[in-house]
């Protein structure tokens, strides 16, 4: 089995040595191949460079961890970023998080079996299972607020019945992610949405599973500007996908 783990980032100078080197600390026991791959989504700060100095600091110990590093070149999106790191990615177990790790790297391990196994398609983490017990440390109430209306959006206008689409934790098989994410066109926030519609219509197996989950403060998503990209991009998923076959 070979785990690929996809980091999208954007102006991560700062976070994402400390989450590559907490990643590193975990796979030192993994009785599997891992591959981390960091997309650079246009970064205007010292990401890259933070990026492969983390790179050049792999312990010699983690023989079955590699690294690579993709430069979008350009601002593109999140969207855009996992995109690109999902369809380079080589595991048949592809699992994207936040640079900020919001969702602790242990959580991995209830991803894993139930791809590896055959069992789902997709499985994704959620904040919003098991009544938010895993949410240690929440976002300001408007932006949970603002989160909820979202759902209750996706609810109206996609499909209805997962419960947090936006936690940015979600894991796929590799023959999923490749069709999926090779339909994918919508490049910002909501690609989430998107490729759980596709998923959904193209019949994969999906799961939602409680993860742990803390916020962090630092978020580079803005309350107002993005959430109308956010809207935006919803209201065309289904349009995008109209005369899909």
């Amino acid at each position: 089995m070979q785990l690929s783990l996809i980091i999208p980032a954007y102006n991560e100078s700062d976070r994402i040595g400390p989450s590559v080197e907490k990643a590193y600390r975990y796979f030192e026991n993994a009785e599997y191949d891992t591959e981390i791959i960091v997309v650079d989504d246009g970064s205007s700060d010292n990401t890259i460079e933070a990026v492969r100095e983390v790179f050049a600091r792999k312990p010699l110990s983690l023989n079955r961890v590699t690294t690579r590093v993709i430069p979008l070149g350009i601002n593109a999106g999140k969207g855009a970023a996992v995109k690109r790191g999902m369809l380079d990615a080589r595991g048949n177990v592809r699992i994207f998080t936040d640079a900020d790790f919001s969702t602790p790297i242990h959580e991995v391990a209830k991803i894993i079996p139930l791809i590896a196994a055959g069992e789902y398609d997709v499985v994704i983490g959620s904040r919003a299972a098991e009544r938010r017990a895993l949410v240690k440390k929440h976002q300001p109430w408007y932006r949970e607020a603002m989160g909820r209306f979202y759902n209750v959006l996706v609810q109206l206008l996609v499909f209805r019945g997962i419960r947090d689409t936006q936690c940015g934790f979600k894991g796929f098989s590799g023959d999923a992610a490749t069709i999926l994410f090779s339909k994918q066109q919508v490049q910002g926030f909501s690609f989430d949405v998107e490729i759980l519609y596709l998923a959904r219509r193209n019949g994969y197996r999906i799961r939602e599973i409680a993860v742990e989950w803390y916020n962090d403060e630092r978020s580079t998503v803005g309350a107002l500007t993005d959430s109308a990209k956010m809207f935006w991009e919803l209201i065309r998923i289904r349009k995008l996908h109209a005369h899909d076959r």
